[in-house]
């Protein structure tokens, strides 16, 4: 199970209503926070998420509404007392920004593990599998694909051939080696696990549309919600509702054609929005033309994401 919350799905500056774009993500043995603009904390509480838990903190891009949280939400979790790492990724040009929130927050009792990250790189955070995605906006932005592996299904018949002791069943059903016994001994092919993609800022793009295929969810800037307002999407980098139920949309007919995805793009939800949408149906309406599966994102949305029941 993956936990999705959005804290924020504001653009460019906080509002009263809406504050600025984020995503946690939680699962048992890692939490993440992508992005940390101006009141993300705050948010975080509101929407019950601990700050003093999280492992990580990935930035898509430098702009201030983005960043801006980060000092603030450093200095907290110093109070809190943590002592365990905190690792907070971006693209190239992390350094300066480090350099930056590190006289903003001051001497923190924890270590911050400052890494840059390149296009298509990938690593782990406990048991989450992520990997960066190069988007298309202003500046050098990236998006983040995350998933979730699921082991095979336990296979008695196996364990028993294997002379396996019964009280090593559970262990080895978990993924744990013991006394020279080995998961693959028991365990069958693996079944497919949780996929969720997070992509703002950017525009549509190749490396998006193949990043979002057989996801469970795709959570993308749609900064425009009225169509006229194209051109300012393609000038400033950002999408409008309707490019983004187009990717959703896109992404599943190549998931179809090529007959290599186990399950389409089931979820698709709207984010980033400009301070000039005040009222997110429209937009919605039109993402829905080419993705009926759209959510118009609101703060504090959350959905808990399965497995499939195989």
């Amino acid at each position: 199970m993956i936990q999705v919350t959005l804290p924020g799905t504001g653009g460019t500056q906080p509002l009263p209503d809406r504050a600025l774009a984020c995503m946690a993500v939680h699962t048992n043995g890692a939490s993440l926070l992508i992005d940390c603009g101006e009141g993300t904390q705050t948010r975080l509480r509101q929407c019950g998420i601990s700050l003093y838990k999280l492992d990580a903190v990935l930035l898509t891009h430098y702009h201030g509404d983005h960043i801006f949280g980060l000092p603030g939400l450093l200095q907290t979790m110093g109070s809190q007392n943590r002592t365990a790492p905190l690792l907070v990724a971006g693209p190239v040009g992390i350094g300066s920004v480090s350099a930056a929130m590190e006289v903003l927050a001051g001497p923190l009792p924890f270590e911050v593990q400052w890494r840059e990250l390149h296009p298509d790189e990938g690593f782990a955070i406990g048991p989450l599998c992520v990997q960066s995605i190069p988007l298309q906006h202003r500046v050098r932005c990236l998006g983040y694909k995350i998933e979730l592996p699921r082991a095979g299904k336990f296979d008695a018949a196996k364990a028993k051939e294997a002379n396996i002791p019964l009280a090593y069943w559970s262990l080895l059903q978990s993924g744990q080696s013991v006394a020279g016994f080995t998961p693959d001994q028991v365990l069958g092919s693996a079944r497919r696990g949780l996929k969720l993609v997070y992509a703002t800022d950017t525009a549509p793009c190749e490396s998006l549309l193949n990043a979002a295929q057989d996801a469970d969810l795709l959570c993308m800037d749609a900064t425009y919600a009225d169509d006229a307002d194209l051109p300012k999407a393609l000038l400033y980098g950002h999408s409008t509702c309707r490019q983004a139920g187009a990717l959703a949309a896109e992404a599943r007919a190549r998931c179809r054609s090529r007959r290599r995805c186990k399950a389409n793009v089931r979820r698709l939800w709207l984010t980033h929005y400009s301070a000039a949408v005040t009222d997110t149906a429209p937009g919605l309406a039109a993402a829905q033309e080419k993705f009926a599966a759209a959510r118009a994102g609101t703060d504090g949305m959350q959905e808990e994401l399965e497995f499939d029941k195989v």
